[in-house]
């Protein structure tokens, strides 16, 4: 457990020892995927406040800033461990306090990986091309909105089941591929009741937090952005924005994933990961002008 500077406590692990660091937040849901990467690196994977095994947070102070609680967290994971610099890997909205991160402390960060990170600006609409729509998305809506009426019928434990079993098959392009990921950590109270302070105070603040191109400008590591061009959560063209908008940043793209492209095309995803944080560009990786 680690203090952080408004005195919460987050659960953390350390895997590996090797000489060069990544930070790697969401460990409920990432460690199985990306525990592989502590191999020749030290790697720790911890849960955000108000997640996961972290500390649930009741003082509204303590999390009315929604993202921006995310990065005061991730310089107390470097301080704690006493990194002098660290790689950082984030999905989905949790990318945002990555690059917010990198643009506050860029002297501490080495390499930044996006994996189907949110858009910089979370109303903009994407042509078809940029903004994937088969129908699936609408679909869930619906039955999570059927489900939501069955919720006094149901425990809050099959209630969170049912929920990400529909969640899980939006995120991949394939149905199929749903069950491969795990992700569906109803035995944890923070996580069975995560998506009220999730919408109250983090979807907000996703909009607010949104960094200028100044801000921008200071960052200084390389990132890679990792992104599903199916990707109906996050909209792929929002991963070309990041990459446009970001000082050293390039893009990989993967055609048949949605939003954890790491289950549908493992080769690409992991073997892209490893060559950019042994320091060199993936060759498929493209700059976005």
């Amino acid at each position: 457990m680690i203090s952080t500077a408004d005195d919460l406590q987050l659960f953390a692990e350390k895997v590996g020892s090797g000489p060069d660091a990544i930070v790697i937040p969401q460990r409920i849901y990432m460690r199985e995927y990306f525990e592989r990467l502590a191999t020749h690196r030290t790697t720790i994977l911890y849960d955000p406040r108000n997640r996961g095994l972290s500390d649930a947070v009741t003082d509204p102070e303590k999390i009315s800033r929604g993202i921006l609680h995310d990065v005061d967290d991730l310089e107390a994971i470097r301080q704690h461990y006493g990194f002098e610099e660290m790689a950082v890997l984030a999905h989905s909205y949790v990318a945002l306090a990555a690059i917010l991160y990198a643009a506050a402390y860029p002297e501490r960060v080495t390499r930044l990986l996006l994996l189907g990170p949110m858009p910089p600006d979370p109303s903009k609409q994407y042509p078809p091309q940029l903004q994937y729509s088969d129908g699936a998305l609408e679909t869930f809506q619906q039955r999570a909105a059927d489900l939501r009426k069955q919720a006094s019928t149901l425990t809050p434990k099959e209630l969170c089941q049912r929920f990400w079993a529909l969640l899980r098959t939006l995120y991949v392009a394939s149905p199929g591929k749903a069950d491969e990921l795990h992700w569906a950590p109803c035995d944890i109270p923070n996580e069975l009741n995560f998506m009220r302070p999730f919408m109250q105070y983090i979807v907000p603040s996703l909009a607010s937090a949104r960094p200028s191109a100044e801000r921008l400008s200071r960052i200084t590591a390389p990132v890679l952005i990792v992104h599903g061009r199916k990707d109906r959560s996050s909209p792929y063209g929002g991963g070309r924005d990041w990459a446009a908008s970001l000082p050293n940043a390039r893009i990989l793209t993967v055609d048949d994933a949605a939003h954890v492209p790491w289950i549908e095309a493992p080769e690409i995803v992991y073997g892209a990961i490893e060559t950019f944080l042994d320091g060199d560009w993936p060759p498929a990786a493209e700059q976005v002008r």
